[in-house]
């Protein structure tokens, strides 16, 4: 499909997230918040969204761009831009798979102006930080006229391209429980340097006294929202880590993804990726843990 230019669109600035929020509630719902814009944009060129009014919240950056610790959680502000995770050392300590995502995802110039919540709201089945979020079990937090709830990522995800996020409600923040023996990692197949997904896998475990107390295993790329394969992680919970446990994880992950075949490939071959991806990410994270 031809890029084209976008439909006319309203454009107003939000002052603060109060105010974002009262506008939102003012259009009744009928707007898109503006963040980096790198997915939105280029899907109004395409006519595939027609928001009729952007309500931009870059103004905002002071307010919901953050990475800081709070008691045993770890939180980031909706418009953390993708190089402030990068760069962070704080997250890196306790979630090197953050590192590790961001190096594959696109390229600097995304990476400058792109954000957490836009990645995480956009809800594209082959974008790399919602699987990061999801493995790590992270909680949005949501802020609307009605005041904050917490959705958890099994929750957050509907559809592609659809969120639990209500209408006149913002993502205002993800947070992060570190527990003790945590290890992570992200693993990524794609055609070019910084491209979409063909298949990635982002694993973490919570290793204690030699054996996993607790463990997050999410697919890229391979079903209509990020593949949360649960079933993996509940086999997974009790046991002492080994090589023969992580490939019975992976063959798990090839048989509960749900890819469909296009450009990047055939149903079978995607299916393969995902377990040999998910066992490479759940030996790496096992080492980091045991480090």
């Amino acid at each position: 499909m031809a890029m084209q230019t976008p439909a006319p669109v309203e454009y107003s600035r939000a002052t603060s997230v109060d105010d974002a929020i009262a506008q939102m509630v003012g259009l009744n719902g009928e707007a898109r918040f503006l963040a980096g814009g790198h997915s939105l944009i280029p899907m109004m060129k395409l006519r595939l969204a027609n928001p009729g009014h952007l309500i931009d919240i870059n103004p905002l950056e002071g307010e919901l761009n953050y990475i800081r610790e709070e008691g045993n959680e770890i939180c980031i502000g909706a418009m953390t831009r993708h190089r402030n995770m990068l760069e962070s050392d704080l997250l890196f300590r306790h979630f090197p798979i953050f590192r590790e995502a961001e190096h594959v995802l696109a390229d600097p110039v995304v990476r400058n102006r792109g954000t957490l919540g836009g990645s995480m709201c956009q809800a594209d089945p082959a974008e790399d930080l919602s699987g990061v979020v999801t493995a790590l079990k992270g909680i949005a937090v949501l802020r609307g006229p009605n005041g904050e709830r917490r959705v958890g990522m099994e929750e957050f995800h509907v559809g592609p391209y659809m969120t639990n996020v209500e209408p006149t409600e913002l993502l205002v923040e993800a947070r992060f429980t570190v527990k003790p023996g945590g290890g992570s990692a992200h693993e990524k197949v794609e055609r070019r340097a910084g491209d979409f997904a063909i298949v990635a896998a982002s694993a973490a475990l919570w290793i204690q006294g030699g054996t996993i107390a607790d463990a997050g295993l999410a697919c890229s790329a391979v079903g209509p929202t990020t593949m949360h394969i649960e079933r993996a992680e509940q086999m997974l919970i009790g046991q002492a880590p080994s090589e023969d446990l992580f490939a019975q994880a992976g063959s798990i992950a090839a048989q509960d993804c749900s890819p469909s075949a296009d450009g990047r490939g055939p149903v079978d071959y995607k299916r393969h990726v995902a377990g040999v991806l998910s066992k490479r990410a759940l030996s790496r994270a096992a080492a980091n843990a045991l480090r």
